[in-house]
């Protein structure tokens, strides 16, 4: 009997420590665009206004150099932001850009690279409709993407995406 009772006591500790470290995991930093910007450069307003009159647009991206937080890379974070879908179907999403503003890369040029976040969730997610602002948690690293619409100074591997909520 006592036997019972020792694997008993001890199989309650362990479980009382995994939860208490489970408890104790630090939810993910809840970070902003300009959080990506690094504190000591100055950003120089790109966002512009969609040509609708059937001109030419400059579409070139700016500031291909902009620096960015390497102290982000690692972090679990979340990011509110819109998307740009890149892969996936008519149900989800598993590959996107994370821009901070809508219309960004589609009817205006992209902003620089470190304000904009390519993003890849396993399995992928149902986008309800693109024109909601979402917010983005996972793992960002400071590791560069570049595509055909622009190129990105971090990513993150998400492990979830929810509606932006005031």
């Amino acid at each position: 009997m006592t036997f019972f009772k020792t694997t008993f006591y001890y199989s309650a500790l362990v479980c009382l420590l995994i939860s208490s470290f489970i408890s104790n995991a630090n939810p993910p930093k809840e970070i902003f665009w300009e959080d990506l910007i690094p504190k000591n450069h100055v950003q120089i307003d790109t966002q512009t206004q969609a040509n609708h009159d059937g001109s030419e647009q400059n579409w070139m991206q700016p500031d291909l150099d902009a620096p960015i937080v390497k102290e982000l890379n690692g972090q679990s974070v979340s990011l509110p932001g819109f998307v740009v879908p890149l892969e996936g179907d008519s149900e989800v999403i598993t590959e996107f850009l994370l821009v901070p503003y809508f219309g960004a890369c589609i009817h205006v040029p992209p902003p620089p690279p470190n304000q904009i976040v390519h993003v890849t969730i396993k399995g992928g997610v149902p986008i309800e409709s693109l024109y909601d602002a979402i917010v983005v948690t996972g793992i960002i690293s400071t590791e560069s993407w570049s595509g055909e619409i622009a190129q990105t100074g971090y990513k993150i591997k998400a492990v979830g995406v929810a509606p932006f909520e005031l």
